[in-house]
């Protein structure tokens, strides 16, 4: 059973698929776990294709799993990494703030404002599409944006925060596209998890 925030700030008429707790950890464990991941993650920059042309992906990435599974998504395969001890405990918070269970992670590295990653769901085969997907931010904040599919209704944006997390709950991927759009004014770096249940 999810426990509900005190405070969410969601676009109407979403608030049982989006779940937003703005100040799940302190600035000072926000700035803590921000300067450990980017110093001790693996990332690099993949490559994606486009009507033939290859072109670096706009942020870097590191995928770890507890169960060794890899993750495919826009023909990109990310083998697994093992959890380091900094994931368990990350991991180990937002299970017991949330009531859910996961067993991966997809991390992001946005280096500044220029770095992105444009409309998509997280709908992949390999994903348990009746489990939810928590977003926990550090660094600088975002914007997140959401559309839905079958376009009817506007453009919604949510501010991530330094610290927050963001629940997306079933069936929020089957409906709904995200981005994180660039902002070129945004010059410090920002670190995104999205854990995961993968089959």
């Amino acid at each position: 059973m999810l426990l509900l925030a005190e405070s969410t700030t969601v676009p109407c008429g979403l608030e049982s698929l989006l779940l937003y707790w703005p100040d799940f950890v302190s600035a000072e464990k926000s700035r803590y776990f921000f300067s450990i991941l980017l110093n001790e993650t693996k990332w690099h920059q993949e490559n994606i294709s486009f009507w033939g042309k290859s072109t670096p992906v706009p942020r870097l990435t590191s995928w770890h799993s507890q169960q060794n599974k890899s993750y495919s998504y826009s023909g990109i395969v990310n083998y697994s990494l093992p959890y380091t001890k900094t994931l368990y405990e990350l991991n180990q918070m937002v299970e017991k703030h949330t009531g859910l269970k996961f067993n991966s992670v997809l991390l992001n590295l946005y280096r500044d404002g220029e770095d992105s990653m444009g409309w998509h769901a997280d709908d992949e085969a390999s994903l348990d599409r009746h489990a939810s997907i928590a977003s926990l931010s550090l660094g600088a904040a975002r914007d997140f944006q959401i559309k839905p599919k079958d376009k009817s209704r506007k453009l919604s944006n949510i501010e991530l925060a330094a610290g927050s997390l963001l629940v997306m709950r079933s069936p929020f991927q089957d409906k709904w596209l995200h981005r994180i759009p660039r902002r070129k004014n945004i010059r410090e770096a920002r670190i995104n998890l999205t854990f995961r249940k993968l089959l």
